[in-house]
């Protein structure tokens, strides 16, 4: 089974308040078997606009992804940063 991956684009815009979202969010990725592959460090913008911030993380599979999201500990995470950050978010699925 392929795995899935999270891949977020963040530029946090309220630091205070974006630290409940950091706090609470990583127990749901744990839940659901979220492994951090990468989260903000350097990087390279080589085409399009980048964001400040950038996020992967490697689940299980596509499902477990998805259902991490839908999760009412993500989404209680998620309700900590609303107005924090500005973000793209895309859970896409790996090779095989």
């Amino acid at each position: 089974m392929a795995k899935g991956y999270w891949i977020a684009s963040v530029t946090v815009t309220d630091p205070d308040k974006y630290k409940g979202y950091a706090e609470m969010a990583p127990a749901a990725f744990k839940k659901y078997g979220g492994t951090y592959l990468a989260r903000g460090g350097k990087h390279v913008v080589l085409e399009g606009d980048g964001r400040a911030r950038n996020v992967v993380i490697e689940f299980p599979s596509l499902e477990a992804a998805a259902q991490c999201h839908r999760s009412p500990e993500y989404q209680a995470a998620r309700a900590k940063r609303e107005g924090a950050a500005v973000m793209t978010m895309v859970i896409v699925e790996g090779v095989e």
